[in-house]
C-alpha cells in the first residue's frame, strides 16, 4: 500500500453479464496502453495551475479522441450509449488505474441529457458536438436571489424581440463562471402564466462575435479566499429563439431533466474519493503518533463505516441497473446526496481536531492547506443541489408516501 492511499478498491459484489465483463477488460486494457504517466496519481483540483490545466486538456483530448467522453449519451449523438453499469464499470477502471476520468462538466452531466430528451433534431446536431469536443464549456444559471429552493419562482425575464431572446435579470451562484463560453439559463417568458408555466430554458453565448454579450459575473469569494461562483447580471443579453430548448414557456419539464441528472449524479462511484481521503487522513494520524489513541480509532472507524455505507449504497444502484430497474426506490439520488454531503462536512470538522493546533495556522498569503480548505468548502455542501431540508422532503413525500409538511399560518401555499 503507498502511504496515504489504503488499499485498492473492493471488487463489487454484483454479477455482472458476460457483456459488462468484457467492457471491464476493453476499458482496463485500454487504460493500460494509453494512460499517460503524467496523469498517475492526479487529483484534479477545482483550479488547476496552468501547467496541470495543460496536461488535463491533452489527456481530455486522448479521451475524446479513443470515445470515452459523453459517454452515456447515445451513440447517434456522438456517445457510446453506456448503461449505468457500465458508467460505474469505467469509472472503477480509472479509480483503479489511479487517472483522472474527466468529463465535459455540466455541458456533458446536465446540459447534454436535457438536449437529448427535449431539443429538435436539428438542435442536437447544433449543440452537442460542441460539447463532446469541449469547444462549448457550460455554466448554470438557475438560482435567483430570491429563487433558490422554489426555483420556480424566478424573475429574470425572457423577451421575444424579433427572432432572439431578450434577456434581463439576476443569477447567482454561478459555479465555474470564470472558464465558460456558454450558459444554460431559466427565464421567465410569460409573466402570466402559472408559477411552474411561462418559464424557458435556453442556451446562451457569454459573447457574440468576440464581443459582450451584456453577461456580467461577479464573483462571490468564499471563506477559502478563492471565488468559484459569482453573480451574474443579465443585460439585454440576446439568445436566438433556436437556442431554446423544448419550446417557448416549457421550459420546467428540461429544468427537471438537467436537476434529475444533477442529483442523481455520482452514486456508483463517488465512494473511490472519499475512500483516498480517508487513508489521507490515517496517515496524518500516523503522522503524528495519534493512531493506537482509541477516541481517534472510535473516529476513524466511524468514518470508514460511513464510505462503506456510500459504498454499498452505489452498489445497490448497481444492482437494480443491472437488474433492468430505474434504482428510483433509493429516492432519486436524495438519499445520497444527504449522506455524501453531510459525512464530507463532518470528516473535515473530525480532521481539524485530529490535527490540533496545526490547523489554526495558515500561509502568510492565506493559504488552506487540505483539511483546513475542506472545512470551510463542504459547510456548503448540504446547501447547493437541493438543500439537506428539501432532500428530507423529498424521500419523506415521493418515496415514503408521508403527507405534506402543513403550510405555517398566514403562508399563501
Amino acid at each position: 500500500m503507498s502511504a496515504g492511499t489504503g488499499p485498492a478498491p473492493a471488487p463489487s459484489p454484483i454479477d455482472y453479464s458476460p457483456a459488462a465483463q468484457e467492457f471491464r477488460a476493453e476499458v482496463r486494457d485500454w487504460l493500460a496502453a494509453n494512460a499517460p504517466d503524467e496523469m498517475r496519481g492526479v487529483q484534479v483540483p477545482r483550479e488547476p495551475a496552468p501547467e496541470l490545466a495543460a496536461a488535463l486538456g491533452r489527456w481530455a483530448d486522448t479521451l475524446t479522441g479513443a470515445g470515452y467522453m459523453c459517454v452515456a449519451w447515445p451513440r447517434e449523438y456522438g456517445g457510446r450509449g453506456l448503461s449505468g453499469v457500465e458508467v460505474a464499470i469505467m469509472n472503477e477502471e480509472f479509480a483503479r488505474a489511479d487517472v483522472p476520468r474527466l468529463t465535459r462538466g455540466m455541458g456533458e452531466g446536465l446540459v447534454g441529457p436535457a438536449i437529448i430528451a427535449h431539443a429538435t433534431e436539428e438542435q442536437k446536431a447544433r449543440f452537442l458536438p460542441p460539447i463532446i469536443s469541449g469547444e462549448h464549456d457550460y455554466c448554470q444559471g438557475f438560482s435567483e436571489p430570491e429563487a433558490g429552493s422554489d426555483l420556480a419562482s424566478l424573475r429574470t425575464s425572457g423577451v421575444v424581440d424579433g427572432d432572439h431572446l431578450v434577456i434581463n435579470g439576476q443569477k447567482v451562484w454561478t459555479s465555474g463562471f470564470f472558464k465558460v463560453n456558454m450558459i444554460f439559463t431559466l427565464v421567465r417568458t410569460n409573466p402570466d402564466a402559472a408559477k411552474h408555466r411561462g418559464i424557458s430554458y435556453v442556451l446562451v453565448p457569454i459573447t457574440v462575435d468576440d464581443e459582450p454579450n451584456g453577461i456580467e459575473f461577479r464573483p462571490i469569494t468564499r471563506m477559502t479566499g478563492l471565488a468559484h461562483f459569482s453573480e451574474t447580471f443579465f443585460t439585454d443579453t440576446r439568445a436566438p429563439l433556436d437556442n431554446v430548448i423544448g419550446g417557448l414557456d416549457n421550459g420546467w419539464r428540461v429544468a427537471m431533466t438537467t436537476l434529475g441528472s444533477e442529483r442523481g449524479g455520482r452514486a456508483t462511484t463517488q465512494h473511490l474519493a472519499f475512500m483516498r481521503q480517508f487513508w489521507r487522513l490515517v496517515e496524518e494520524v500516523r503522522k503524528r503518533g495519534l493512531i493506537d489513541d482509541v477516541r481517534v480509532r472510535e473516529q476513524l472507524a466511524w468514518a470508514y463505516s460511513q464510505v462503506e455505507v456510500l459504498r454499498y449504497t452505489g452498489l445497490q444502484l448497481v444492482a437494480e441497473l443491472a437488474a433492468g430497474r430505474s434504482g428510483a426506490g433509493l429516492g432519486n439520488g436524495s438519499t445520497t446526496k444527504i449522506r455524501w454531503s453531510e459525512y464530507e462536512r463532518r470528516l473535515a470538522e473530525i480532521a481539524m481536531d485530529l490535527l490540533g493546533p496545526d490547523a489554526l495556522v495558515v500561509g502568510p498569503d492565506y493559504e488552506l492547506d487540505h483539511w483546513q480548505e475542506e472545512l470551510l468548502v463542504t459547510r456548503s455542501h448540504t446547501i447547493w443541489g437541493g438543500t439537506a431540508e428539501v432532500q428530507r422532503n423529498i424521500v419523506a413525500e415521493r418515496v415514503l408516501g408521508l403527507p405534506k409538511d402543513p403550510a405555517p399560518v398566514g403562508s399563501a401555499r
